[in-house]
């Protein structure tokens, strides 16, 4: 079926011809959702016309309206408001697009890689401490807008830098070369990274004490930040892993597999997975190698301590440090090298980057380095900035060890979700086995819901007795309300398929269902335009309340004699269903077939 704006561009085209004896060219038509308050379904934009019409807004409209009422099948009334035209569609128009896509199992979605090819990158941990709450926002994010760029139609790659190598990455070896006696995972039953960031932890702690009694011999404290004894063993350890020591880089191994391991668990739990992982300590050196080639780019420029730099001033831009005068590179080095590796392995139409917005400024200068080097392709990067999580309690601080382990705030959602389920008592007859499933679903469900339903880039403040409420605009709510949807279809036995209610009267609530799954191929693209799953949300969240209204303000489904109108009901049931969990799989949750 023709899309209902391309008909009535053309019917509106008509009009005109038939009533101001002109044509117009479609690209002025505007055509927009009629508001709550006004009775129609479609509104057409008066004002762009008036010069044609040579009439008032209001005439103009009930020129327009009255025309397409009497000459068109499709609108069966309309009112004028202002400069505004309302027009009501026929119900045949509903029902008709309903039967088109009851057999659509992926309706809403576009052709699998129809689109260009694009990159996401998220996660990106450092390899000294575990997953926190922060990159349950930055995770649940990325793996949300990849999943909406391929249901777009785009080839998408899913990556992730890890960051294995730097000062923040020695603390950890050096506290527990130091403090150690020797622990492993096995020994201490201990996640891999837990475990390691509990050492990062304790560097911390040892390094503040050291500072506090130099201060207290007469060091300033920027002096004695520099001068305490466990930094300079840190940088010590930093050159000498950089050199190549084989002691050294062992210790890295051993380290970083236990965090590795610990990370595998992490994201299991959470849902997400990667196409390919990128390590820093292999691409800072290509980076290093860039930055030397392209020397006599102008911009580039060499210290009189050896240090390189680029000059960003023409740009609006400060100078930016890329290789220290003793060779060793910055984040930034590292992210040219990863770039570009990136580029020749799978080129690209864009690169977007999932990093909190305080890198909004590293990103800008990433893409302008790499355009002046000569990559034209780096004008595809794109910063998806993201707001910082904040709990009641307030800001986390990973070196203070105050922030909000992922696997712990997972776990704490899932018993909070039993909690709660067993309370409502309607899970005596499933197995324990489906209850966990169950309570995992429901616990993770909320976390994600409620994290994904804000604009990304807003700074957001995360409750979780809030997130895991069956009522309101959360996760466990619209699983709820595809369980009972589900439970309808099981108990009529419905098969699902074309069926033949082209005699059924429809109702209002029908075709305020209808309408609304009308949206859901718009709904995809505006939210892979925007690289924001809070609009697939949002509306979830807006289907699943109009067709709660639906439910209770229609008579029972299976009392309904005519068999065309129970058949339209039914469809509606299922495709409702069907965008519920489409909706929701694009979000990175599960919906449960009973709750």
């Amino acid at each position: 079926m023709e899309k209902l704006e391309n008909l009535l561009s053309t019917a509106i085209k008509e009009a005109f011809v038939a009533v101001f004896e002109t044509g117009i060219d479609e690209k002025q038509i505007q055509l927009q959702k009629t508001r709550k308050e006004f009775e129609g379904d479609v509104t057409l934009v008066v004002f762009p016309f008036l010069r044609v019409t040579k009439k008032g807004p209001e005439q103009s409209g009930e020129a327009i309206g009255e025309h397409l009422k009497s000459n068109s099948d499709l609108v069966i009334g309309y009112n004028v408001v202002k400069g505004f035209l309302n027009l009501e569609i026929n119900s045949i128009y509903w029902s008709g697009f309903l039967n088109e896509i009851a057999e659509i199992e992926n309706f809403g979605f576009e052709a699998v890689n129809s689109k260009d090819r694009v990159m996401v990158e998220y996660s990106s941990p450092n390899t000294n401490k575990p997953l926190h709450l922060g990159h349950l926002r930055n995770n649940f994010l990325g793996n949300s807008v990849a999943r909406i760029l391929k249901a777009n139609g785009h080839e998408v790659v899913k990556v992730q830098i890890i960051n294995d190598r730097g000062i923040h990455i020695c603390k950890s070896m050096v506290a527990w070369q130091k403090y150690g006696n020797g622990e492993t995972p096995i020994s201490t039953g201990l996640k891999g990274d837990k475990l390691v960031g509990n050492y990062y932890v304790k560097f911390d702690q040892v390094y503040k004490e050291q500072i506090a009694a130099l201060v207290a011999e007469g060091k300033t404290e920027e002096e004695a930040k520099k001068q305490a004894p466990l930094i300079i063993e840190a940088q010590e350890m930093l050159l000498k892993w950089e050199s190549g020591d084989e002691a050294i880089n062992e210790l890295w191994r051993t380290m970083n597999s236990w965090v590795y391991k610990g990370f595998e668990s992490t994201y299991a739990t959470m849902g997400v997975d990667f196409d390919k992982l990128y390590y820093e300590s292999d691409t800072y050196l290509i980076g290093k190698d860039k930055v030397q080639e392209h020397m006599d780019t102008d911009s580039f420029y060499e210290k009189e301590d050896g240090s390189i730099w680029i000059n960003l001033e023409a740009d609006k831009l400060d100078n930016k440090l890329l290789l220290r005068s003793d060779g060793t590179s910055v984040y930034i080095t590292q992210d040219i090298g990863t770039a570009i590796i990136r580029e020749e392995e799978f080129a690209c139409k864009n690169y977007y980057y999932v990093v909190g917005n305080e890198q909004d400024y590293h990103f800008n200068v990433l893409a302008l380095i790499l355009q002046k080097m000569g990559f034209n392709w780096a004008k595809g990067i794109e910063h998806l900035s993201y707001g910082m999580v904040d709990l009641p309690s307030g800001k986390m601080k990973s070196r203070e060890g105050t922030v909000v382990d992922a696997d712990d705030l997972m776990l704490e959602m899932k018993t909070t979700a039993k909690e709660i389920s067993e309370e409502l008592g309607k899970l005596e007859d499933m197995e324990s086995v489906e209850k966990e499933t169950l309570f995992w679903s429901i616990g993770l469900g909320a976390l994600k819901y409620f994290i994904l339903k804000v604009d990304p880039k807003k700074r957001m403040l995360f409750d979780p007795k809030e997130s895991v409420d069956f009522n309101g605009n959360t996760g466990p709510f619209i699983q709820y309300t595809y369980a009972r949807v589900k439970s309808i279809l099981r108990k009529s036995n419905f098969k699902g398929g074309a069926l033949d209610f082209s005699n059924a009267a429809v109702d209002v609530e029908d075709v305020n269902v209808i309408k609304k799954l009308y949206d859901f191929p718009e709904v995809i693209n505006e939210s892979a335009a925007l690289k924001s799953p809070a609009i697939i949300a949002n509306y979830t969240y807006e289907l699943v309340k109009v067709f709660n209204h639906f439910y209770q303000n229609t008579p029972p489904i299976m009392k309904e004699e005519n068999e065309a109108i129970r058949n339209l009901r039914l469809t509606i049931c299922a495709k409702t269903a069907q965008v519920i969990s489409n909706g929701m799989y694009l979000l990175g949750i599960d919906v449960p077939e009973r709750m």
